[in-house]
């Protein structure tokens, strides 16, 4: 699987070189291959993401600490929070989507058959 074009940018965010984000794909990705058993799945993917931004960000909090001259990203929040929220909202906004499609299919069809109406 190629890596997310989001790739560079979190890793600035988090202060890790670009090599070393690609590394820290590379090992997200292959563990989230383990648990999900298939590399081309939306499961397989989500996972991958998150696992990345979790060890992107302990590899950034490993480099804040040491003397380094971006010890001042520390002051920089993290994103990891900010796509978990956003993956959330996501799935609720589809999740709603969903219910009222349902419902308004199930009531079409008792519609149409003649059937008291499902409220």
């Amino acid at each position: 699987m190629k890596a997310p074009k989001i790739l560079p940018w979190i890793a600035h965010k988090d202060g890790i070189s670009d090599q070393l984000a690609l590394n820290l794909w590379r090992r997200a990705a292959g563990e989230s291959e383990e648990i999900s058993g298939c590399c081309n799945s939306s499961d397989y993917y989500r996972l991958a993401v998150s696992r990345f931004i979790d060890l992107a960000d302990d590899e950034g909090a490993k480099c804040a600490k040491r003397d380094h001259p971006l010890a001042l990203l520390s002051l920089i929040p993290s994103v990891s929070w900010m796509m978990r929220e956003q993956n959330r909202l996501w799935q609720v906004n589809l999740l709603a989507t969903q219910k009222a499609c349902r419902f308004w299919l199930s009531n079409l069809k008792h519609l149409v058959s003649g059937q008291k109406l499902v409220v």
